[in-house]
């Protein structure tokens, strides 16, 4: 149980790198669950309807995490 704390608290910090990015263009990320080598997050504001969104994910998000927890496989929103 702690250590999957640990492990949301290295995805917050990398999350909080990018969220200016996001709060930029009217959007930000919220961290829902870490299951397994799965992170769930959800995109708000203007990222949640964005056409880019997935690309954003793909390369911004899953990118930040994994230079911080190398061993998550992949980001999904949820």
């Amino acid at each position: 149980m702690a250590e999957n704390q640990e492990l949301k608290t290295k995805i917050q910090g990398a999350l909080s790198k990018i969220r200016p990015m996001l709060q930029a263009d009217g959007g930000d990320i919220e961290l829902i669950d870490v299951v397994g080598k799965v992170v769930k997050v959800k995109l708000t504001g203007a990222c949640g309807c964005c056409p880019m969104s997935q690309m954003t994910l793909q390369m911004g998000v899953q990118r930040a995490i994994k230079e911080v927890v190398p061993e998550i496989e992949r980001v999904e929103a949820v």
